[in-house]
């Protein structure tokens, strides 16, 4: 029997997925369980407009993070930062801090775990972080870190 796979199942196939199953596999558990349907000619019709609807979404997800690349490498983002006379800094810079201080000065949401900051900043300076925003899509952040007198 043919079916069409709602879902990934182990050993069968990916969502999506038009399969030739065992009849008894079919029907005793993959229909009941809601993971598969039958290969009619209503849901094969079903099954490519959902197929064209996530090519399109993936696409637009693709032009958003391409132009949210953009706007953020075209910009540099300045910290403020107590430091030692050695340009230490006291604590360090974290991803969760960038995404804050990215959101606050510019009015643009990054999510902390797109910034691959490999280890925390610990230094004065700049800093060029790589942000993965998409699969497809990775563009460079540009940190200014400026050290501020403190008591």
């Amino acid at each position: 029997m043919k079916v069409i796979l709602l879902q990934d199942v182990k050993g069968t196939g990916k969502k999506g997925d038009i399969k030739e199953v065992a009849e008894g596999y079919g029907r005793n558990y993959l229909l009941p369980r809601k993971m598969a349907v039958e290969a009619s000619g209503g849901n094969m019709n079903s099954l490519k407009e959902q197929q064209r609807l996530d090519a399109e979404r993936k696409k637009q997800e693709l032009a958003e993070a391409t132009a949210l690349g953009e706007k953020i490498e075209a910009k540099v983002l300045q910290i403020e930062a107590k430091a030692g006379k050695d340009g230490r800094l006291f604590g360090a810079i974290t991803s969760k801090q960038i995404s804050q201080a990215f959101r606050n000065t510019f009015q643009i949401e990054i999510d902390k775990k797109k910034i691959t900051l490999k280890e925390p900043i610990k230094q004065a300076g700049f800093v060029k972080i790589p942000v993965k925003l998409h699969p497809k899509v990775t563009t460079t952040l540009t940190v200014q870190v400026i050290v501020v007198e403190g008591k």
